[in-house]
């Protein structure tokens, strides 16, 4: 059994299961060891010859070994059913409870832990403390009770025999003991290397396009090979050291039945007495019997220390999951009932946690409610940097982020969060229908309003030409699209929420100048009267907004309309050229 702040509340919540398992485990305990007794008697009475002169003896006997092969099936099921039950149960308790708190963690948090680590601590860690509450309360249950009802009839039956099993079997618990400490260890590494393969794999499906496309596939193969031997070797050095336990003990408990027969042979010829019965045939294979019923429990104990040993090693690793401190929180919110789209930045600075310098310095500026506003600038100037503060990805000081004219810091994070409509750079789809990933903001959207939002974002005769339309099921991260596809339909997915402020990440990059025209155009007759900002690269996105900011290096440069900074932004009129340039020339190619 295991201990511990994330489950010990297990223990209480289903403290009858527990109960009713654990009384049907120790009834069947008891019951078993009734076996011998009655062959016992069958043997000494065939030997004397008085059992077939008393032939109801032998059908109460056998009445009797039914009632208990009765006891122990229904038992057996009974402590299968609710022990094991529990386990499956707190299993999947315990996995709600590590998704729950991984769906609050931040983003630094994912930037700082690799997918595949993650996902072994809701596999293989989780399975690996299921067994312990299941299988390890079953065998702490039979160690106590089996083991000590075996016992205790063995020094009734015989004390000397008893005494002779005890010395070798405390080896059994020595060794267990040393053993179990070093497997311990060897399991935590071998965990680690699985991390690391399971991480690996997860990043090549991932990426398998661009393996393809750089023709990488044996290079790859080649380190997945090295990480694979290596999660072998790990395996196999922990096997190892479980396959030592198991043939030490194998080979104390055939010493100790060869023990028992000689010297219980000898007692038995030479018809020694012991608590004023006789010693004969019958009572030396009730003793045996006795001896291989209280093999499973010191067994037990020897797995039951491995198991546990394998248990605290994955519940360390998944309490430090669950004891990561949540970043993002609200303390004494404001209650807000709606917001209208202004926001202002003060003087911002700010560096990433994992940072030494700032990524954004000085930042100020005003968006009024109902404005229009580009945000351009060089690769890494902090464009995205940013949004992420406006959606609360990262804290930052007090009296910084202003929205609707309250501190950011002082507002609900969901409230900020649900008052935003934003289509990310990477464009992640879900693995579902292009109609669920458009309606994702909601449990379930209008066909109507799907349609309606995927025509404004220029993208519903694309999906018409597909064969189940808005019921098409995508792959991976949206494999199915195109890029310039999978941007529209994260814009689609944005707009159907027709929130106070919308924010694009160079959400057009990937589409045509036709369809970016026929975009813009409808956002504008869309979104009059509502916050909208995008951040791009090409001024044709932004050269009609109410009002551009141009950033440089975490700073801004400029801020105006498209002819003010025409006339007064170095930087800018450098974009415009260069983009005029490009242009002519990839008009030129295609005449």
């Amino acid at each position: 059994m295991l201990f511990g702040k994330h489950v010990n509340k297990f223990y209480l919540k289903y403290f009858w299961f527990f109960l009713f398992g654990i009384i049907a485990l120790v009834l069947v305990d008891y019951f078993q060891l009734e076996i011998p007794v009655i062959c016992r008697n069958i043997i000494n009475g065939v030997q004397d010859g008085t059992l077939f002169d008393h032939t109801e003896k032998l059908a109460k006997y056998m009445k009797y070994l039914a009632f208990i092969a009765f006891v122990m099936f229904a038992g057996r099921f009974s402590w299968r059913y609710c022990v094991f039950g529990v386990g499956a149960r707190i299993e999947g308790d315990l996995r709600e409870d590590m998704f729950i708190h991984a769906e609050r963690l931040s983003n630094q948090y994912y930037k700082e832990h690799k997918t595949g680590a993650l996902m072994a601590l809701f596999t293989n860690d989780l399975q690996t403390i299921r067994q312990c509450f299941a299988s390890g309360t079953v065998m702490l249950i039979d160690a106590v009770f089996l083991g000590g009802f075996a016992l205790y009839r063995m020094f009734v039956c015989n004390w000397i025999l008893a005494c002779l099993c005890l010395i070798p079997m405390s080896l059994i618990a020595v060794v267990a003991v040393i053993v179990g400490r070093v497997m311990e260890q060897k399991f935590k590494v071998r965990q680690e290397a699985y991390d690391s393969l399971s991480d690996f794999a997860q990043e090549n499906f991932s990426g398998i396009s661009v393996i393809k496309a750089f023709v990488k596939e044996i290079n790859e193969i080649r380190h997945f090979d090295r990480l694979n031997q290596n999660n072998y070797d790990k395996n196999i050095d922990y096997v190892r050291y479980a396959t030592i336990l198991t043939v030490l003990l194998n080979a104390i408990i055939s010493s100790i039945i060869a023990i028992l027969f000689g010297v219980g042979a000898y007692f038995a010829v030479n018809g020694s007495m012991f608590n004023g019965h006789r010693f004969g045939g019958g009572e030396l294979f009730e003793f045996v019997e006795y001896f291989n019923a209280l093999v499973w429990p010191f067994m037990a104990v020897a797995q039951l220390i491995n198991m546990r040993a394998q248990a605290k090693a994955s519940y360390k690793r998944i309490a430090e999951l669950l004891e990561e401190n949540v970043d993002i929180q609200d303390v004494n919110p404001i209650q807000v009932d709606e917001i209208y789209g202004k926001i202002e930045f003060k003087n911002l600075h700010f560096k990433y946690p994992d940072g030494s310098n700032d990524v954004l310095n000085d930042i100020s500026f005003v968006i009024e409610a109902g404005e229009t506003v580009g945000i351009i600038g060089p690769t890494g100037c902090g464009k995205t940097t940013v949004v992420d503060l406006l959606l609360r990805t990262y804290n930052v000081e007090n009296g910084q982020i202003y929205i609707d004219d309250m501190d950011i810091m002082n507002l609900p994070f969901k409230k900020v969060r649900e008052s935003i409509g934003y289509v990310p750079q990477d464009n992640f789809l879900f693995s579902d229908t292009i109609a669920n990933n458009i309606a994702f903001a909601y449990e379930e959207a209008d066909s109507e309003k799907v349609e309606e939002a995927a025509r404004i974002a220029d993208v519903h005769n694309n999906i018409m030409e597909f064969n189940d339309k808005y019921e098409t099921i995508l792959g991976e991260r949206g494999v199915t699209l195109s890029g310039g596809q999978k941007q529209r339909v994260s814009i689609a997915r944005a707009l159907i929420k027709n929130p106070p402020i919308l924010i694009f990440d160079d959400s057009v990059s990937a589409v045509d100048t036709k369809t970016e025209e026929t975009i813009l155009t409808n956002l504008r007759n869309l979104r009059k009267g509502k916050t909208t900002i995008m951040i791009a690269h090409r001024i044709s996105t932004v050269e009609d907004l109410d009002k551009i900011i141009v950033m440089n290096a975490g700073r801004i440069v400029g801020i105006g309309t498209h002819n003010s900074l025409m006339e007064k932004n170095e930087l800018y009129r450098e974009m415009v050229r260069l983009q005029s340039l490009e242009k002519a020339v990839e008009g030129g190619e295609e005449e």
